[in-house]
């Protein structure tokens, strides 16, 4: 059992415990958080809190984590684009319609299965046992560029550059309609929906800082090509922005029109770019992964 030990600043205080250690414990997912408050592993001031307890400055916060257990997840031989790798580290260009992690309803068939055939013991196991060597995620039918450590050590470095928005993130996405203005800016919080919980929204009530920059690359009268740069990385953060703005990505049916002419399984989106400082080295590196077929055969058929 290890204990983490935080003080709360002033900057900090006000704020639900739950929000606090997810600011300022990046090496876990809020999922796995949310367990330790409610395993009664986390106490202020030498008292077990709830989730709903709110800081104050000077809080002692105490986090106590349990040992790592075995992983029970089974190694798959599935292929895997790699587009680099190292003893460190890895970037692979995950294919569409593939899960990165397991849980419920999606224990097999995994980015974390295929990983952990090809790595074996040699992943990080810094965000608990569902999701080893997973620095940051991206939706199943999103492809495109994720990072993977095999080193705690790694993890930790590029999780700090991920928090300083250091990480270069490029996405491609197609949207519906035709965006007049050659580039813009959407800052705008992203929190859970407060009426369907399965679904994320602009949350100015409960909400993260979300920052996306977008720059159209090609118009097509009822869709446009555009790139994403990513200055936070909220769960959903450009399709709900896009859609915040009117123009919803292309196969969206979840935050755009249910109605699907192009026949697309998913949002048109792909992490085309990566680029962050090597956690050992201190090089800098830059990948970019190829778009899928499918995407290709969407811009060539709007090109049309």
């Amino acid at each position: 059992m290890e204990t983490i030990n935080f003080k709360v600043d002033v900057e900090k205080a006000g704020i639900r415990i739950d929000r606090y250690l997810a600011d300022v414990c990046l090496d876990f997912s809020r999922s796995y958080l949310q367990k330790l408050l409610k395993d009664q592993m986390v106490s202020v001031n030498g008292k077990v809190v709830k989730a709903n307890y709110k800081t104050r400055a000077g809080d002692e916060v105490a986090l106590q984590v349990p040992d790592m257990q075995p992983l029970d997840i089974k190694p798959e031989e599935i292929p895997l684009d790699i587009l680099y790798e190292d003893e460190w580290l890895m970037v692979v260009n995950k294919p569409k319609d593939m899960v990165v992690h397991p849980s419920a309803g999606h224990m097999e068939g995994t980015l974390v299965n295929a990983v952990m055939a090809h790595c074996g013991e040699h992943l990080s196991g810094i965000n608990g046992v569902l999701r080893p060597g997973i620095v940051h995620r991206i939706d199943k039918d999103t492809t495109g560029a994720l990072l993977i450590c095999k080193e705690d050590g790694a993890h930790r470095d590029l999780a700090e550059q991920l928090k300083e928005h250091s990480i270069k993130r490029r996405y491609r996405a197609v949207v519906q309609g035709n965006i007049k203005e050659d580039e813009g800016t959407v800052d705008a919080p992203v929190g859970r929906h407060p009426i369907d919980r399965k679904k994320m929204a602009i949350n100015h009530k409960n909400g993260k800082e979300a920052v996306t920059h977008y720059k159209v690359l090609e118009r097509f009268g009822n869709a446009t090509y555009i790139e994403c740069r990513l200055e936070t990385g909220r769960t959903h953060q450009i399709r709900v922005h896009m859609a915040s703005l009117g123009y919803p990505l292309l196969g969206d049916t979840v935050y755009g029109s249910s109605k699907n002419p192009y026949h697309l399984q998913g949002q048109a989106l792909h992490a085309m770019i990566l680029g962050f400082r090597h956690p050992v080295t201190g090089e800098y590196l830059e990948f970019t992964a190829p778009p899928p077929e499918y995407f290709e055969k969407l811009l060539d058929k709007l090109r049309k």
